[in-house]
């Protein structure tokens, strides 16, 4: 079926940019033309499926925002088109109707990820606000894809989160630094991820498919250190009952994070030293030297040159270890990037915990904005695990709060009440003006995000920052 003109209604969103492709599927063919009529009457551009076998492979040859699908057909039925849509092009939402409802249908229907499920006869003022909304979420699903597929193009390393002036920098380096052999020096505050960004590096690299091999300085005592690194001979020690394998040679080809390497003992500093110049280990206990290849990455939160000053630490080591170095601001340093990581530790929760999470609340952001991250996003992320554990009603709030960021000493003006208490008064033009200034402040300028927390559609609110609130872009 041919499209019809759209009217011009600047709050159709089916107007905005190409056309809402609508499959419609259904055996009453007569019913299948009135739905696809009352959807292009009002801007949508339909296709029409007299069979589910038709349907099922007009899915397969095209592209669709929305599929509309009767439940009960005499060959492939609606569930069937709703599962083969959701394989074929998961972008797309999906609304299901029946004249046979009932409860357990429409419950399978939702379960299985209909976005609605209409019963016969059809309300085609309720179908078109319906469809509507099914586009929207269909062009918002899309959208985040093609912002997510840019982001991996231009920052594109796995499990690094960040669009801060800061963490752009950061990534650029880590770009650069990834394909090459070069040592790196990660330099942090605990808890900036300096292990993540190792694993980053190991994974953007030629190496990625060998092994990455990391371990901590500090948690061991020097000859269990070394043995560790090097491994060991029968006999070389009292519990010393067979050969082993150590660390650099398991890592062979690989890459090998040493964190913690400011903690390092002095005498194991010199044998680290002739891995990087030499590319052999001497396992303890034993004289023959075994040849490693093996890309060597290191992280400390001490400062290395006052180590070197202060006789703790080798500066040859030290200028071998920093062929590069790359230092990770702090959480505080990186603000910008904290909605980000708020909704992207949520998602990985919820998931994980089996929990159904539906947002954040304002007055919690606001909570979470405000702190000082001492320990920064490792703790962050910490926070964020509870606040999804402890949760019963599906919106983490204040109330989900761990203790030390639920501390009543909070300054006044992050509170919302202060923030109310500072409007009143005012015209209301003014507050809604105000809110939203400070909605897109806080997420760093993400319109979607702004309008998810403000409850409103993203095209609304950009029509509230283009009209006359004096917000501009």
């Amino acid at each position: 079926m041919s499209a019809k003109s759209s009217p011009n209604n600047p709050d159709n969103a089916s107007t905005d940019g190409p056309p809402v492709e609508v499959l419609i599927v259904d055996n009453d063919e007569s019913h299948a033309e009135t739905v696809a009529d009352s959807l292009e009457r009002v801007g949508f551009h339909c296709h029409v499926a007299t069979s589910g076998t038709d349907g099922a492979k007009r899915l397969e040859e095209g592209a669709f925002d929305v599929v509309v699908t009767d439940l009960v057909m005499n060959d492939i039925d609606g569930l069937e088109i709703l599962a083969r849509a959701k394989e074929t092009q998961p972008g797309c939402e999906v609304i299901l109707m029946t004249g046979h409802g009932t409860v357990p249908s429409a419950v399978e229907a939702m379960q299985k990820g209909a976005f609605n499920y209409l019963l016969k006869p059809l309300s085609l003022d309720q179908l078109r606000a319906i469809a509507e909304k099914a586009a929207e979420s269909s062009s918002l699903r899309r959208a985040n894809e093609e912002l997510q597929r840019r982001l991996d193009e231009k920052f594109g390393f796995e499990g690094v989160i960040g669009t801060s002036p800061q963490m752009r920098d950061v990534i650029q380096r880590l770009q650069r630094i990834a394909p090459t052999n070069a040592t790196v020096l990660i330099q942090g505050e605990t808890g900036t991820g300096k292990e993540l960004v190792a694993q980053s590096i190991h994974q953007n690299s030629p190496r990625k498919n060998k092994p990455f091999v990391a371990l901590n300085c500090a948690a061991l005592s020097e000859n269990i250190l070394e043995s560790e690194l090097f491994g060991h001979v029968k006999g070389a020690f009292t519990d010393a009952s067979t050969d082993r394998v150590g660390k650099f040679e398991y890592a062979h080809g690989g890459t090998m994070f040493l964190d913690e390497v400011g903690d390092m003992p002095m005498p194991t500093q010199i044998k680290l030293l002739r891995v990087l110049e030499n590319g052999e280990i001497t396992r303890v206990g034993s004289n023959d030297p075994v040849k490693v290849n093996v890309r060597v990455l290191s992280a400390t939160n001490r400062n290395l040159e006052d180590a070197i000053e202060a006789g703790t630490f080798r500066s040859d080591l030290y200028h071998r270890l920093k062929v590069v170095t790359l230092r990770l601001p702090t959480l505080v340093e990186r603000s910008q990037d904290m909605p980000m990581l708020i909704d992207h530790f949520v998602k990985l929760f919820a998931g994980e915990h089996g929990k159904r999470i539906k947002g954040v609340s304002l007055a919690a952001r606001r909570t979470l904005l405000a702190y000082d991250w001492p320990g920064n996003v490792r703790q962050l992320r910490n926070v964020i695990e509870s606040m999804v554990v402890v949760d019963y009603d599906g919106l983490l709030d204040v109330d989900d709060l761990p203790e030390e960021l639920a501390d009543p000493s909070t300054p006044p003006d992050t509170s919302p009440s202060a923030s109310l208490s500072a409007l009143v008064g005012q015209p209301l033009a003014e507050i809604e003006r105000r809110f939203i200034a400070e909605t897109l402040n806080m997420t760093g300028g993400n319109r979607e995000e702004a309008a998810a927390m403000l409850g409103i559609g993203e095209r609304t609110l950009y029509r509230k920052i283009k009209g006359g609130l004096g917000i501009g872009d």
